[in-house]
């Protein structure tokens, strides 16, 4: 019985006794061979498996590939989304803002909060009827009508103004 170098199966390899069980004598065996490892080079791999093995090689590092660019991808759309993010709410604060600060501009237009800070913080006063002065105008207009009539000429082009010299229009 040949003895392969692999074993398949779970049950253990028969060994052969040292022994012939009919006679009882003692026979000898050979010493067992230690098996080396063939070098990569003695090993011949069919064209199909080498095929095969190419297959799989190319289709594991495609789809290692693809994951790789999709992982960089939506890491992009993350660092975009966020850059978003970010600037709608500095947009809301600025929105907020300005909301604030018309509603100050309209508060401070108001007539009564105008003389009230003329007052109090430029120390003006209401004037007197001493302090006015009247001045008179005279209701003569000091304004002239336009005594010339100006006319605007479109500009013509060079082939117009060469018709226009050689025919004198």
């Amino acid at each position: 019985m040949a003895q392969s170098r692999y074993q398949y199966g779970t049950s253990p390899r028969k060994v052969e006794p040292d022994y012939d069980r009919k006679t009882k004598k003692v026979t000898t065996k050979k010493p067992l061979q230690v098996v080396k490892d063939i070098p990569k080079q003695q090993v011949k791999v069919s064209g199909e498996q080498r095929k095969r093995q190419m297959k799989i090689t190319v289709t594991v590092v495609g789809v290692f590939l693809l994951l790789l660019t999709i992982s960089c991808r939506n890491s992009q759309i993350d660092k975009k989304f966020n850059q978003v993010q970010e600037q709608k709410k500095i947009l809301a604060e600025l929105q907020k803002e300005n909301e604030q600060l018309r509603v100050s501009i309209e508060n401070s237009q108001n007539l009564s909060n105008i003389e009230k800070v003329a007052k109090e913080e430029l120390g003006m006063q209401k004037l007197t009827n001493k302090q006015i002065v009247y001045v008179a105008l005279p209701k003569k207009d000091y304004i002239e009508a336009a005594s010339e009539k100006v006319i605007i000429e479109d500009e013509k082009n060079w082939w117009e103004k060469l018709v226009e010299k050689f025919f004198n229009i």
